[in-house]
């Protein structure tokens, strides 16, 4: 084997990741939709930590981390604002699994529920903070991350029955680690290019939202995120009405850091 042949075998062109993020022939349109609301993660974080009071909306692991730092007496941090985001993020995942049980047999109708649920609580968090004139005190805060947190409970519980392989939208160690171990081990797989997308949309999220809540304002970064989940809406509802195969998931195994197995109808890439 010659070393001019390994690229070609180890990585996609650019063109072919492209191809296969908006129509991949096990998931469909969803990994490029996914990449979406990877960047939403972004914003929303940057949001709920700049604005709200140290405190994250989707990212649980950081928020149980800042409860035991506020709990210490450690100054800076909201134990009101972490105790409502948790609260929130747990209602809301309880809201997505009702939506898992019943659109979890079509993904595509399941993906617009979700996404459309979220479009209104972030809307409702920005008629919030457009109603105080944008004084947010630590009650505001506490509340604007609840509110923003069920939405974030919605998309993961969603994203969790998708099952897109790399595609978990707010949380990226086993993402991290994927790459690493891949590259260290020599085993270039198709997967890489869509991790470091993944890596990539969450810190172009971030950066986009910090910006604007630094040089903008709160409302500013709240309305990027909306015009996010607006375009990502529109997406799954073209998706969600044209009949196809991989919207139809017979079943679906999650392991504790995600995905394992997926079945489908389609009679290409049973598993993805």
């Amino acid at each position: 084997m010659t070393t001019a042949t390994m690229p070609a075998r180890g990585f996609a062109s650019p063109g072919s990741v492209w191809r296969r993020l908006r129509s991949d022939p096990a998931h469909g349109p969803l990994p490029v939709l996914l990449v979406g609301l990877t960047v939403l993660t972004g914003v929303v974080d940057a949001i709920s930590i700049l604005s709200l009071g140290r405190v994250f909306v989707a990212n649980m692991t950081g928020n149980v981390v800042f409860i035991g730092f506020a709990l210490t007496g450690a100054a800076g941090f909201s134990l009101a604002a972490s105790l409502a985001a948790l609260a929130g993020f747990l209602i809301g995942a309880g809201v997505g699994g009702r939506l898992v049980r019943r659109f979890g047999d079509d993904r595509g109708l399941l993906f617009l529920t979700g996404v459309a649920a979220e479009l209104a609580l972030i809307v409702a968090a920005l008629i919030v903070i457009q109603a105080v004139d944008r004084s947010i005190t630590p009650l505001v805060g506490a509340v604007v991350a609840a509110v923003m947190a069920v939405g974030t409970g919605v998309q993961n519980a969603v994203v969790r029955r998708l099952a897109v392989p790399d595609m978990t939208t707010t949380v990226l160690t086993m993402t991290l680690t994927g790459i690493a171990a891949d590259v260290r081990a020599g085993n270039a797989s198709r997967a890489l290019k869509r991790r470091l997308l993944a890596v990539a949309a969450m810190l172009g999220g971030a950066v986009a939202g910090s910006e604007l809540v630094l040089h903008q304002g709160t409302s500013a970064a709240l309305s990027l995120a909306i015009g996010l989940l607006a375009v990502i809406t529109i997406g799954a509802g073209r998706a969600a009405s044209s009949p196809a195969d991989w919207r139809h998931a017979t079943a679906v195994a999650p392991s504790s850091h995600g995905p394992t197995s997926v079945t489908f109808h389609a009679k290409e890439g049973e598993r993805p």
